[in-house]
């Protein structure tokens, strides 16, 4: 029994060991979706995007408002811009985690 248990033991860390460098992935690494800046409203930390499906929260392509992880992010775009971005849900709202402009 001993021998089991040592073994299940490595096991999991293996195991552990794997989740701990998934969890460390950059927002990068997750897939981006495209889209095009419609309005920057610094004042308020909100971006109007025109953009394409969203896979990661299974949202179809629409215009909407989103709020942005960091204010300064919001002095990178402008109306107009096409951009890659990363949107994630945090806490019940739907927030850019990264932005970038399409290549």
């Amino acid at each position: 029994m001993y021998r089991d248990c040592k073994a299940l033991l490595e096991a999991m860390k293996r195991l552990l060991a794997v989740l701990l460098l998934l969890a460390a992935l950059p927002a990068g690494a997750q897939s981006m979706s495209e889209g095009e800046v419609r309005k920057v409203d610094k004042d308020a930390g909100k971006l109007t995007l025109k953009h394409g499906p969203i896979s990661n929260l299974d949202m179809p392509p629409m215009t909407m408002v989103f709020r942005v992880k960091d204010a300064a992010m919001l002095d990178a775009v402008k109306q107009g811009d096409k951009v890659k971005f990363v949107a994630e849900n945090v806490g019940g709202q739907i927030v850019v985690t990264k932005i970038e402009p399409a290549r």
